[in-house]
């Protein structure tokens, strides 16, 4: 953790009144969970990290151009190198702050390791682009009673909610089903600016901040901004009795783990699919990279390798393999045709 409140580097942080010695030393000593680390994420950990709060990323995807417009860790060094999100982000951090604590994990976040990675954090803070991994987190805090954040930006518009330890209301109370598919934009259908990303991230940045130095007043209810009209829109969110997670503690993210079986997701708003092979569940075992490459070279054209990832193009789609066994298999929305590449070239 960061062990010590450094007057040097964050005095001007400490002189405002409801921060002060006290309470930088509470943010030296917390630890974020941040899940998600592209543009909303990657922000809100850009200010935490400036403001001295310890951080752990998780992020399963890798860097690519369009990214980089509103994706402020990253950089076209990181898009060459084939660097996951969360490394690049980590090392990004580290540079601005030497002795910050920060770790990073390049895994997929789901209902098999959320508890394990969301223990011993004092806030979880989501930067995500889908609801189905944001219910996730929604039950793991609840469970764990862990305060977390939700935001999301979209175009010219942002929304963010604080929750607080053990809900009351929780995302639940908000949405008690994830929107159907199709049913929101996505970035790739309607954009997104990186001012919206700013603004909203500042303030999910800031709730996080008066979370582990106990300020008010907190934002419970859905803050909705539009900085291209200059609304910002506060909604009462109320605690709902019959909510699964926080009213009746039922966790219906925990209840459907995926077994055995390839588990095979579209990428919203992407022409892509992440699969994330059997018996991964709870604990990913690092595969060969290296000589998977070497496998592949005789069949298949190897694009990219790296201590992180292997790159490779066949049937006409482009296939990224991650350390822990996760593939992104670029150029179809199909998930049986993602877990049949998947089969064909890497196995399982």
């Amino acid at each position: 953790m960061s062990a010590v409140t450094r007057p040097e580097r964050h005095g001007r942080q400490m002189l405002f009144a409801r921060i002060g010695a006290a309470g930088q030393a509470r943010l030296a000593a917390a630890r974020v969970l941040v899940v998600g680390v592209g543009a909303t994420g990657g922000a809100i950990a850009h200010a935490l990290a400036r403001a001295g709060v310890g951080l752990t990323l998780v992020d399963r995807d890798f860097p690519e151009r369009h990214n980089l417009q509103r994706q402020t860790l990253l950089d076209d060094a990181d898009v060459d190198a084939g660097i996951p999100k969360a490394v690049a982000a980590a090392a990004r951090l580290r540079a601005i702050d030497p002795d910050l604590a920060v770790a990073a994990h390049a895994t997929d976040v789901h209902a098999g390791n959320i508890l394990a990675l969301a223990a011993g954090h004092d806030v979880i803070v989501d930067g995500t682009d889908n609801f189905a991994t944001r219910f996730v987190v929604n039950d793991a805090a609840v469970k764990l009673g862990i305060p977390w954040v939700y935001c999301g930006a979209i175009a010219a518009t942002g929304a963010t909610m604080t929750i607080e330890a053990g809900g009351k209301p929780c995302l639940r109370c908000l949405y008690p089903e994830p929107p159907p598919p199709g049913a929101v934009d996505t970035c790739d259908t309607v954009g997104v600016l990186y001012p919206a990303v700013a603004v909203v991230a500042g303030i999910a940045a800031l709730e996080v901040m008066k979370l582990i130095v106990g300020a008010e007043p907190r934002n419970r209810g859905l803050l909705h901004v539009d900085v291209w009209e200059h609304i910002y829109q506060p909604f009462d969110v109320a605690a709902r009795a019959d909510c699964a997670t926080c009213g009746r503690h039922v966790f219906p993210a925990f209840e459907a783990r995926d077994g055995g079986d390839v588990l095979a997701t579209a990428l919203c708003g992407r022409d892509a699919v992440h699969v994330r092979p059997a018996g991964r569940g709870d604990a990913a075992a690092a595969v060969d990279l290296p000589g998977i490459a070497r496998r592949l070279a005789a069949s298949a054209h190897v694009v990219q390798t790296s201590a992180h990832l292997v790159r490779f193009e066949a049937d006409g789609l482009t296939v990224t393999l991650f350390a822990d066994g996760r593939a992104i298999v670029g150029g179809t929305d199909d998930p049986a045709a993602a877990r049949s590449a998947y089969a064909r070239w890497i196995g399982n």
